[in-house]
């Protein structure tokens, strides 16, 4: 767990569920487990670990205990010391291991390695009892309370886990050890109790677990134990006065049932004492036991042996013990009548509250009167208290104390028995007419000296060692004993009551315990009763005891029936009433408190809602700096994109010129290469002109050396020349066609070539001029969508106008560039017509070119094949003259040799014309691409721009 540098032993939690300690040993952590955030943190020194860190139940205290025997109490809110605990005694120093505490957070038990408990008060801060454990334990692994329901919280009963593996039960107030669990064989490793102290879960050394009862582990404590004394038999009354009573007595421990081997849950019972006090545990009722030998054991000692005092009551009373009736009656619920009981008579106790409670319902529902009479809880209180174990054995005591010793008490209802009191107050008069006339002179009456002492049957003024007493005496005689007492109680405190004279103080005395021997006042009532006279005993006007009835209670109506029945009914109407005001006080109560907790709610909503809105604030200027470091960052991001655009835009500025200026450069190499093909061409044209200057030249003088020739041998040499000259051109005729069939194609070659790359610079150049136009169209958009941010948040009607604005001129861009491709497809219809026609002009100038060189060759063909036609024309002619001069031969051949000088020159004056028509298409080819290259250079200047 964070925060801790050890393993966590402990972790306690808060009753709200709200908060959680968790304890190392070198550390303890306050958690919110809310928002299972650390509260807070408790440092130490290194010197001094933590043994333990808890909350203490029911309250808002954190106790921390620690190595060296310190325990400190801090307030869970502030965190603040509220107090530290003393050292212990160097007597009984115990170095603290293990702790508990009781459910009411005021007692404070710890142990350690040692056989000692030390008990701490929390409220009084300060140790109040060391408890030394068996010689066996040596040191206690575990501390635990055995919770109670009827305790309110404040445990009397501790489990111990020693090293042995035995775990045993101590009540911390009369230090005795109840019951054990475990063995030697059986050792327990760890122990948990649960919450309502019913069950003990153990898991065992040998990894078993087994589940404990309490309720059957303690049983065997709260069962009565069996009569010691059994009557064998009643002999006549002859041998009574012999004193002759023959009777069993077992003495010595009462033997327990064995439990069964197959029972692995061993629970081991302490030994009781004979001697000690059985108070609270009653002995089953015998029918055996001689009332008058009791009566005479009773004048012996006074009193009953305590230890068998409710065995000798239950024989006297002869209580039926009549369990179905009982369980009818108590089955019935609690009376109306006393569902407020508590109010009335605040009782410490809860349990014995509730026996109170169920008790006098019980009466009430035998009887209606009983929930009519105000005194009834007095009279019964004393009994239950005595009685509080066994719920049945108290109600039918009650019972038959009211049939027998509280006869003719409801004649009056409501009012006071005034017969009965008349009966004490005749008494009275004849034994004591001093302390009565005194009692008239100051106007008190028998419902102040003498009716408190009968409602309560003397537990205000008795002690409770007094008032068992008296009744031993009571139940053993008859039910006037009771009424004779009243009297003897006032005639033995005559010297204090002639003293009182105001009726406070007569109050007072009555209601509060005096300096009065309660064996003084029996011996007087013994005396009252013999003394008496028969005409104003009360033996004469009251029964004779009469037990209750076995099976069934009997019916109880000594009262007024009508007063009661009217009573009932205004009581009825009343509690109806009352029922009624108090469902209405109830709802308004429930309505306050709906309003209180909804008022509460409201705060905690506001409150909460306050804590929300901090925490909004709070997340809110979080998000405000996280946004101004996003903005930051996302400022430092566009820069950086910028940045990188700007040199992304720079590198392909340079790319682009770099690809620009490769192309000028392949454009100026193809132009050499161009330039120096027609020099070539030029060279080699020149080359072949001047050859065939000089093949003429050649051929002139050849001419003129056969022109000679043929002077010297016209006639011998005629023939031979003809066929020389024939052959000659031939010869060259065919050498000019092929000069010129090279010459033509290396023309359509270049205007093919050139064709190619003027296309290719034109798409090159509507490419560039689309590209050009997209980036000028995106930088616009950009332009735009950056304005539109900067001035979103201004004004959003700002931003329709301007996209508005922003679409009618990208309308307009829109309707320009549709313009400009329109113009562009213009232009590039325009220049593919001139192309056209261009073809068409050069289509028709190689046509001319073709027929010209075909007539040419035709003619070149036709005089080869006749290349004397003219001679022997002109032979016939001089056949037909007779004779023809050879000056007109040699005038012949002269002709033929112009008329081919003609021809060459006419072709040389048609290169030259072809020559400058290529050389001035050249020149404004570079003059185009030359411009072309500066456009391109001039538009990213302006798309920086």
């Amino acid at each position: 767990m964070r925060g801790h540098e050890s393993s966590v032993f402990s972790i306690s939690v808060h009753a709200s569920g709200r908060y959680a300690i968790t304890t190392s040993s070198d550390t303890a952590q306050l958690w919110d487990l809310d928002t299972f955030q650390r509260k807070r943190k408790l440092n130490i020194l290194q010197s001094v670990g933590i043994q333990k860190v808890f909350f203490l139940p029911l309250s808002n205290t954190i106790l921390s205990c620690f190595k060296d025997n310190s325990i400190f109490a801090w307030e869970c809110d502030t965190l603040s010391c509220k107090y530290q605990l003393p050292a212990p005694p160097e007597s009984s120093s115990v170095l603290y291991k293990v702790f508990a505490v009781t459910r009411d957070g005021r007692i404070l038990a710890a142990g350690g390695k040692s056989n000692h408990l030390h008990l701490w008060c929390l409220e009084a801060k300060q140790l109040f009892r060391i408890i030394q454990m068996p010689t066996k334990v040596r040191a206690i692994r575990h501390l635990e309370f055995l919770p109670d329901s009827f305790d309110a919280g404040s445990n009397q009963v501790l489990g111990v886990l020693s090293q042995d593996g035995i775990m045993r039960f101590v009540n911390i107030q009369t230090c005795k050890l109840l019951f054990e669990i475990g063995s030697l064989d059986e050792g327990i490793s760890s122990s948990v109790i649960s919450p309502h102290g019913r069950y003990i879960a153990s898991i065992m050394e040998n990894g078993s677990l087994n589940i404990y009862s309490v309720q059957a582990l303690t049983q065997e404590i709260n069962k009565p134990p069996p009569p010691l004394v059994k009557v064998i038999e009643d002999l006549p009354k002859s041998k009574l006065n012999s004193g002759g009573l023959k009777m069993k007595v077992t003495s010595g421990r009462v033997q327990r049932p064995a439990k069964s081997r197959e029972n692995k849950i061993q629970a081991r019972i302490l030994k009781q004492d004979l001697t000690g006090n059985f108070e609270n545990k009653e002995n089953e009722a015998s029918d055996g036991l001689n009332k008058k030998r009791l009566q005479i054991l009773l004048k012996g000692y006074g009193e009953y042996p305590t230890k068998y005092r409710m065995f000798i009551w239950r024989s006297l009373l002869q209580l039926p013990e009549n369990h179905t009736a009982f369980s009818s009656l108590v089955d019935k619920g609690v009376h109306v009548a006393f569902l407020n009981l508590q109010k009335k008579y605040p009782i410490k106790s809860r349990k014995l509250l509730r026996v109170l409670q169920r008790t006098l319902s019980a009466l009430a529902h035998w009887s209606a009167i009983f929930s009519d009479t105000p005194y009834l809880p007095l009279l019964a209180f004393p009994f239950v208290k005595l009685f509080q174990n066994n719920q049945l054995i108290c109600f039918e005591v009650v019972a038959t104390l009211i049939i027998n010793w509280c006869q003719h008490w409801f004649e009056y209802f409501p009012n006071p028995p005034i017969n009965i009191l008349s009966l004490i107050e005749n008494v009275l008069a004849f034994h004591d007419k001093e302390l009565l006339q005194h009692f008239i002179d100051h106007d008190i009456t028998s419902q102040l000296y003498a009716w408190p002492l009968l409602e309560t049957v003397f537990s205000e003024v008795l002690t409770r060692e007094e008032w068992l007493k008296l009744f031993d005496n009571v139940f053993s005689n008859h039910p006037s004993f009771l009424l004779m007492t009243v009297v003897a109680y006032n005639t033995c405190s005559r010297a204090p009551l002639l003293n009182c004279s105001l009726r406070d103080d007569f109050e007072y005395f009555f209601h509060h315990r005096n300096n009065l021997d309660i064996s003084v006042v029996i011996r007087e009532v013994y005396h009252l009763m013999d003394t008496t006279p028969t005409d104003i005993h009360p033996n004469d006007k009251l029964d004779a005891f009469v037990a209750l009835t076995k099976g069934q209670y009997p019916v109880f109506n000594q009262y007024p029936k009508f007063i009661v029945d009217y009573q009932t009914q205004e009581r009825e109407r009343i509690r109806n009433d009352e029922l009624d005001f108090l469902r209405e006080r109830q709802m308004v109560e429930d309505m306050q408190a709906e309003v209180d907790q909804q008022r509460v709610e409201d705060e905690a909503w506001y409150q909460k809602q306050e804590l929300l809105r901090k925490a909004e604030e709070t997340r809110r200027e979080m998000l405000l700096q996280e946004e101004e470091k996003m903005a930051q960052q996302r400022q430092r991001l566009a820069s950086v994109k910028r940045e990188l655009r700007a040199k992304e835009m720079h590198l392909q500025d340079a790319t682009r010129r770099r690809f620009l200026k490769l192309q000028q450069d392949q454009r100026e190499m193809e132009l050499r290469r161009l330039n120096d093909e027609i020099e070539r061409k030029v060279h080699m044209r020149d080359q072949e002109i001047a050859t065939t200057a000089k093949d003429l030249e050649m051929r002139h003088l050849e001419l003129e050396s056969q022109k000679r020739l043929y002077e010297k041998n016209l006639i011998r040499n005629q023939e031979a020349v003809a066929k020389e000259m024939r052959e000659d051109s031939d010869t060259y005729r065919r050498k000019v066609d092929l000069e010129e069939h090279m010459f033509h194609k290396l023309i359509e070659a270049g205007q093919t070539q050139n064709q190619k790359t003027q296309k290719l610079i034109e798409e090159n150049l509507a490419e560039a001029e689309q590209a050009c136009l997209n980036a000028d169209w995106r930088i616009q958009a950009l332009h735009k969508q950056r304005c539109d941010d900067l001035q979103r948040n201004a004004c959003y009607q700002e931003v329709a106008k301007l996209l508005r604005e922003n679409r009618r001129k990208e309308t307009e861009v829109l309707n320009a560039m549709v313009g400009e491709g329109a113009r562009k497809w213009e232009e590039a219809k325009e220049k593919d017509f001139h192309l056209k026609s261009e073809k068409k002009a050069s289509a028709l100038s190689d046509a001319s070119r073709k027929w010209f060189l075909e007539k040419e060759l035709d003619d070149a063909l036709e005089h080869a094949e006749h290349p004397y036609n003219t001679v022997p024309r002109c032979q016939s002619g001089q056949a037909a003259s007779g004779y023809v001069p050879r000056t007109s031969q040699l005038k012949d051949s002269s002709e033929v040799d112009s008329s081919t000088h003609i021809s060459l020159n006419q072709r040389r004056v048609q290169w030259d014309t072809m020559e400058q028509d290529l050389m001035e298409r050249v020149r404004n080819l570079r003059q185009r691409l030359t411009a072309q290259a500066r456009n391109r250079c001039r538009t990213p200047h302006l798309l920086a721009t």
